[in-house]
């Protein structure tokens, strides 16, 4: 299948039908649904009806999807994936970024390195002007790789959640990257 970016290490391509059976692995993980519902495995079902749905969607701003199977680059390996999505379907001005990557794979700097292609081609190549990013107040991993990414924060949120999980207590926190500040960064 073709890739939508490579970097050094990582393929990032569209998902595919087939991609189910890795979704639910993923979203098996207690440690990987964590900060998502409280560590509660994802059902086939609902990975089959919502989300395979979701991550296949094609936004007409760019004629593509905006969540990406990540693959280790020399082996093959489905190690999660990237979201890098236009927050509304036919304007690319501002997206939303985000990962989910098997817990394998942490501490290895996949999240960043995805993360900085990502941006990057968003601002050069595919008219992004504002990347977006959130995730709960207590997951510092997360956090720590948005801030590793150029994102700095912006806010901090309580979300309307129906069914409260741990840590969800001390809330969200958004993050932001402009065009001008990553313009900035690689132009000092």
């Amino acid at each position: 299948m073709r890739s939508f970016l490579e970097t050094d290490r990582l393929t990032l391509r569209p998902f595919a039908e087939d991609d189910l059976d890795r979704l639910v692995e993923l979203n098996s993980d207690p440690e990987v649904t964590r900060f998502i519902n409280g560590g509660r495995p994802i059902p086939r079902t609902t990975l089959r009806a919502r989300s395979l749905p979701r991550v296949t969607h094609i936004h007409p701003c760019w004629g593509t999807p905006g969540y990406w199977v990540a693959e280790e680059r020399a082996t093959g390996e489905f190690l999660g994936w990237f979201e890098f999505r236009p927050l509304v379907d036919d304007s690319p001005a501002e997206v939303e970024l985000g990962y989910r990557l098997r817990a394998a794979s942490w501490g290895r700097g996949y999240a960043t390195e995805g993360s900085l292609a990502l941006i990057d081609k968003g601002f050069a190549e595919l008219g992004v002007e504002r990347v977006t990013a959130n995730t709960m107040a207590v997951n510092a991993r997360s956090r720590r790789v948005m801030e590793k990414s150029g994102l700095s924060f912006d806010h901090a949120f309580t979300g309307d959640w129906p069914e409260a999980i741990p840590g969800s207590e001390h809330g969200e926190v958004a993050y932001v990257l402009t065009r001008a500040d990553w313009a900035a960064r690689r132009h000092p």
